[in-house]
């Protein structure tokens, strides 16, 4: 039996199909189109009432777009699944990281739309791996540096880390 998608690797259509969706205005720059109209954008996951906003682009799409990757972000970063199927076939990385982690190097602008899949996955192999970089990196086929640098991409995804480092009584990752 198969665990189900991490939330923030589904698609950003799907994962809207799983959302409340809020229009509303909020103060700021952009004329006075941005206190006549309801561009600003809140979106919140029903299964697991996470939430997300965006306000700074001036049309509803543009914040929708935005408010959806912060969701993606949330998501990954609070949401643990875990990584094997529980068969005995042991973990394999999925497509979009084999794609993205070519000869131990993963290559990603944390801009795209992909970021925040890979590092759901990312996460979830490291907090299956005791938070451990070196053996998490072995099960991923890339290197603890390259791993430690996809955390620093997003800095509130090596605080989750080293949080939980802490805990386990193991030193800070630099």
């Amino acid at each position: 039996m198969s665990t189900p998608d991490h939330p923030a690797r589904l698609s950003p259509d799907s994962l809207a199909s799983e959302c409340d969706f809020r229009a509303t205005r909020r103060s700021g720059p952009g004329g006075q189109n941005r206190n006549k109209v309801e561009t600003a954008v809140i979106l919140t996951h029903r299964p697991t009432g996470l939430s997300a906003e965006a306000s700074e682009r001036r049309t509803q799409g543009e914040n929708r777009a935005a408010a959806l990757f912060r969701l993606r972000l949330r998501l990954a970063l609070e949401v643990r699944r875990p990584a094997a199927a529980g068969g005995p076939e042991p973990y394999a990385p999925t497509d979009l990281w084999s794609r993205r982690c070519r000869g131990g190097r993963i290559s990603i602008n944390p801009a795209h739309d992909d970021f925040p899949a890979l590092l759901s996955e990312a996460l979830d192999i490291l907090a299956e791996n005791a938070w451990d970089p070196r053996r998490a990196a072995q099960v991923l086929g890339s290197t603890a540096s390259q791993l430690v640098k996809l955390l620093k991409d997003e800095p509130r995804a090596l605080a989750l880390a080293n949080d939980r480092r802490r805990e386990l009584g193991l030193h800070a990752l630099q």
